[in-house]
């Protein structure tokens, strides 16, 4: 058995003293293992980086062995991302959650795309945390969680909403959620324009749309495994509070 087509790299790890056993995303077969031989030698170390875009090619003789994967460079994200802790902190976050939430051998095309979008634009500044909010946004949706942002879970308007319930995951509009506020999550703006740039995000907004999605990965994506949220993704957050802090070595 085997299949080729493009992947992203979610994780690596040594096998041996030069083989790496790694993890890919691929469009229209999902999360897949494989042995990458040579993968942490000086000609492979380049191609199996985490975040990288590759011409993937998994073989096997039998479909439940673990498999041998090769591949090709695409598009090196890790070494763009390289240039800017946040960034790097970024790519870091989204390839853990991916590896970690989505099961094996089960095709997510969105989540493909969204994930292979935010790591299309990792030097574009500002643009890599809001890519990633809706990156999970669709990770969620397309595992059974998705939230309901339409309308007020309370009035059914679809003006000014501002929270969103931490038990339904439906929106709540300002007015509606009263003295109930404090107790909601807060909703970022740009999450109310699917079709919107990626780069239309203030910090405070990422945050707010980290925490949002944060909420919902601990308790349904990784709570449904029994697992934590990963620690890229727990540092990544803490690295922008610090930044809003004004902390520059968060930057």
């Amino acid at each position: 058995m085997e299949w080729s087509e493009p992947a992203i790299v979610l994780s690596v790890a040594a096998f041996g003293e030069s083989d790496l056993r790694a993890v890919v995303l691929a469009e229209t077969h999902g999360a897949w293992h494989g042995l990458a031989r040579g993968g942490a030698g000086r000609r492979g170390a380049a191609t199996w980086q985490e975040g990288n875009l590759i011409n993937a090619r998994w073989v096997a003789r039998l479909p439940e062995q673990l498999g041998s994967l090769s591949g090709e460079l695409v598009h090196p994200a890790a070494a763009i991302a390289m240039a800017d802790k946040l960034a790097l902190a970024v790519l870091r976050a989204a390839c853990s959650v991916a590896a970690g939430a989505l099961p094996e051998r089960e095709a997510h095309r969105g989540v493909f795309i969204r994930l292979a979008r935010l790591l299309g634009g990792i030097g574009v500044a500002g643009a890599a945390l809001p890519a990633l909010v809706r990156f999970e946004l669709e990770l969620l949706r397309e595992l059974g969680y998705g939230l309901d942002l339409s309308c007020c879970a309370l009035s059914g308007v679809a003006e000014d909403l501002a929270f969103v319930s931490p038990r339904t995951g439906r929106a709540v509009a300002r007015e509606a959620a009263g003295d109930w506020a404090p107790r909601l999550l807060r909703l970022p703006g740009f999450l109310l324009d699917e079709d919107g740039a990626d780069d239309e995000a203030d910090l405070a907004a990422c945050r707010d749309g980290l925490a949002l999605t944060g909420h919902f990965l601990t308790r349904d994506a990784f709570g449904a495994r029994h697992a934590p949220l990963p620690t890229a993704r727990l540092d990544l957050y803490d690295r922008l509070n610090r930044r809003l802090n004004g902390d520059d070595d968060a930057r």
